[in-house]
């Protein structure tokens, strides 16, 4: 007898709704990470690109335009989300945290947030409606 058929209504439910949060989740903050990668990589979407690709800026381009996409379908989504979660510690101490105490105050809440995001990425893993699902699945 397999785990799902153990589960009552309600849980099977459950597991679905948290598959799909998940799955909105992943693809929502992709679909967002990567447009800031557009803006700077392009000057897209309103950005100031496009920025030196050999810097710090060109960097960040790069794991946002990448792997915005990555997250969003969910491919190697643990490794990226990983990736981007440094990053945005990172761009938080680099460029915010000195500003003041509070994120709100020196605005690097969206840095933080997405930090947040990523972490649980990492953890959670991309779920069950994703490429690297898929690719478990063949």
């Amino acid at each position: 007898m397999s785990a799902a058929s153990l589960e009552s209504p309600a849980e099977t439910t459950a597991t679905g709704a948290r598959s799909a949060t998940l799955a909105i989740l992943r693809i929502a903050a992709g679909v967002l990470f990567w447009q800031h990668g557009a803006q700077k990589l392009f000057g897209w979407l309103g950005g100031q690109g496009p920025v030196e690709l050999v810097s710090w800026m060109g960097l960040a381009g790069v794991i946002e335009f990448f792997g915005g996409i990555l997250i969003a379908v969910g491919l190697f989504a643990r490794a990226t989300a990983l990736i981007a979660f440094v990053e945005m510690v990172i761009a938080y101490v680099w460029a915010h945290m000195m500003e003041a105490l509070w994120p709100i105050q020196n605005r690097g809440e969206l840095a933080l947030l997405y930090a947040f995001i990523f972490l649980h990425l990492v953890t959670a893993g991309p779920g069950r409606w994703s490429v690297d699902a898929w690719r478990k699945r063949r």
